[in-house]
């Protein structure tokens, strides 16, 4: 489940350290959240040199669009603040918008897919696996990489406890068509949830058993080559001077 997001490619992106690429998208999405809404020049350049980065990753502009749905419920919020507030109104048709709202709800749209673009293309270049190894490098607390790891490897064991049961129950002619069923799906739920409780504790113990003494064994640790610090932070520093060059006019 949590490498489905990953696309294998050979490129310059792909073979950054997964640290590396964690401390450039953070850095670029501030740099983005920092710049005003009024500075729409920048916005563009951001825009320009993402999908720079993403041709330089190979990663295919449908893939991207896809992904990049998961905002459309942040778009519908933003569409509704020119709607309310108070001010100056500006009038578009036959409708009377708010201008503050105008721009802010702009400023939500814009600075959100950037983030999001952002975010798609650290997913599709990084497996989940490195991002968590990327986290640990970082110093977050191992307990909670740890979690995030378990969360995902667990996830698919219950995915397909769910599908086995799910055969089950089709399989002795059951069909979901309205409300009389949910008592038998809420059985089902009680009986997922007890199923994996007690597949947890077979995994935890077959840990134990291999020598599991609360933290994960290591891999070898990729080098800091001074070559992959220019090339992973040309992405937000590129934004950085954009950011200061148009301020600055």
């Amino acid at each position: 489940m949590g490498e489905r997001l990953y696309l294998h490619r050979h490129t310059v992106v792909h073979s950054l350290p997964s640290h590396l690429k964690i401390i450039a998208a953070l850095s670029f999405i501030l740099i983005v959240v920092s710049t005003p809404v009024t500075q729409w020049g920048a916005f563009v350049a951001y825009f320009l040199w993402l999908f720079v980065v993403v041709r330089i990753a190979q990663i295919p502009y449908g893939t991207l669009f896809k992904r990049a749905l998961i905002e459309i419920p942040f778009i519908f919020f933003a569409i509704l603040m020119p709607f309310f507030g108070s001010g100056e109104t500006i009038q578009v048709g036959p409708f009377e918008l708010y201008r503050e709202g105008l721009i802010a709800g702009a400023g939500i749209v814009v600075k959100g897919t950037l983030g999001v673009m952002t975010a798609i293309i650290l997913s599709t270049s990084t497996t989940a696996r490195e991002i968590l190894r990327g986290l640990e490098r970082l110093r977050l607390p191992v307990l909670m990489v740890q979690i995030a790891s378990f969360m995902l490897r667990y996830i698919n064991v219950v995915n397909d406890e769910m599908q086995r049961m799910a055969v089950a129950r089709a399989s002795r002619g059951f069909e979901a068509t309205g409300v009389k069923q949910w008592p038998v799906l809420a059985t089902a739920a009680g009986a997922l949830f007890i199923r994996s409780y007690e597949r947890g504790e077979r995994v935890h113990l077959a840990m134990i058993a291999r020598g599991y003494q609360g933290d994960l064994p290591k891999e070898d640790q990729i080098d800091n080559n001074p070559t992959y610090w220019i090339i992973s932070l040309s992405v937000p520093l590129i934004a950085l001077v954009v950011a200061l060059v148009i301020s600055s006019k």
